[in-house]
């Protein structure tokens, strides 16, 4: 694999982690269910996992790289997998709708797995960390502009984070956006 392959192949992983955050985000928007602290640092790792990803594309692939990525996504998994296991118990309810039959935490620990397993069999091809060339490769327009997108998804999720929980704690089961109170009402 060169390493303008494994550019595209990053580019594509970072265009399928916006695509989940995007997907969340608007089930927050439009539905008005409000991420919980857990969800919040799911989102945390997929915004890491992104980051390794778009490290990839701007920089060329690197294996510290790749290991930013199954760092972030290890975290996450991690943190959905409490979540998981904090409703598994019957009677414990559960947080969210459903899609498609499974959760949002559910969702994300296979998305964090897929997420590993893709970057463990990409780390197989090593002509992709080659010496570079005299005048290093550019990342694409389409790797470009999946960095952005995940820099302004990035950025909306950390203005919503401080809308919705304020200077201090997030609640266990947020409502409202903290400072939008007056604006929000609570929902019944």
């Amino acid at each position: 694999m060169t390493p303008a392959i494994a550019r595209t192949l990053n580019a594509l992983g970072l265009l399928a982690v916006g695509l989940v955050l995007i997907a969340a985000f608007l089930d927050q928007v439009l539905l008005g269910e409000l991420p919980c602290p857990l969800c919040l640092l799911q989102r945390v790792g997929f915004m890491g996992a992104a980051l390794g990803l778009a490290l990839n594309v701007k920089f060329g692939p690197r294996p510290s790289h790749y290991a930013v990525t199954i760092l972030s996504a290890c975290f996450g998994g991690m943190v959905s997998i409490r979540q998981i296991l904090g409703h598994i118990v019957p009677g414990t309810g559960t947080y969210g709708s459903a899609i498609l039959g499974l959760h949002y935490y559910s969702w994300a620990l296979l998305v964090f797995g897929a997420i590993v397993l893709g970057c463990t069999a990409l780390l197989f091809f090593e002509r992709q960390f080659a010496e570079p060339e005299v005048t290093p490769a550019r990342a694409t327009t389409f790797g470009i502009a999946m960095i952005v997108l995940a820099a302004a998804l990035a950025l909306a999720n950390g203005v919503s984070t401080v809308l919705e929980c304020g200077a201090g704690l997030c609640p266990d089961n947020p409502v409202v956006y903290e400072w939008l109170q007056g604006l929000n009402p609570p929902r019944p």
